[in-house]
């Protein structure tokens, strides 16, 4: 089987990279380079036509989306569990992905870039403010659920790495995690995993290949 992950720096693309390494998955990765919007090419809207990452190539087929691509690889190696064995449970961590990638992504977008969704002269300080507010009700609420285990499930499950994820991005942004001790403490035990230190190895390379070639 030949697995290869459409990946860009920063992006929550990272996220499977984290969960297919803790897979033991043997997967390749093609970076997608934002800064010279590669995502709007031919050959890569023939990946994603959505023009996004990530995607996954599963021996040529194509799935898009983080809440499809993690089910994908905890259920093609369960000896990872990566999700909650209980059926309940396993909804839940699906559940947490659909609420990363619509509850909190799209305010990081907002904080990264608010301009893409209002243009109007002087707006550019409230939307980043109501995005930042936004992003801190949403760790308000990650910061209960953790607030007595080490992840969300007890272990490590999927949905850990999406979460990181947001929180990671959040930093780069400049908004302030400090409030949320449990969300704080979340975030430096992923940053201590071995698949999280891969990640960010492999990433500083990107960005400095990238950084050669432009």
């Amino acid at each position: 089987m030949k697995i290869v992950l459409y990946y860009a720096p920063h992006t929550c693309a990272l996220a499977p990279y984290i969960t297919l390494t803790e897979a033991g998955a043997d997967f390749t990765v093609e970076t997608v380079n934002l800064r010279v919007k590669q995502q709007f090419t031919p050959a890569y809207l023939k990946v994603n036509p959505k023009h996004k990452v990530p995607a996954l190539a599963v021996d040529g087929r194509i799935l898009t989306e983080n809440v499809a691509i993690h089910p994908w690889v905890a259920r093609q190696f369960p000896e990872a569990k990566l999700l909650p064995s209980d059926p309940w449970d396993e909804l839940q961590a699906l559940a947490l992905h659909s609420w990363v990638s619509g509850g909190i992504h799209p305010y990081l977008a907002r904080v990264n870039n608010p301009a893409k969704v209002c243009d109007a002269p002087g707006s550019e300080a409230g939307i980043v403010k109501n995005a930042s507010d936004a992003i801190y009700e949403n760790f308000a609420v990650a910061d209960e659920m953790l607030s007595d285990r080490d992840y969300f499930f007890g272990d490590f499950t999927t949905p850990d790495a999406h979460f990181f994820w947001s929180v990671r991005r959040a930093t780069e942004l400049g908004l302030d995690i400090s409030p949320f001790t449990h969300v704080s403490a979340h975030f430096a035990r992923m940053r201590a995993r071995p698949s999280v230190r891969k990640l960010e190895a492999f990433e500083a390379e990107v960005i400095a290949n990238l950084a050669k070639a432009s």
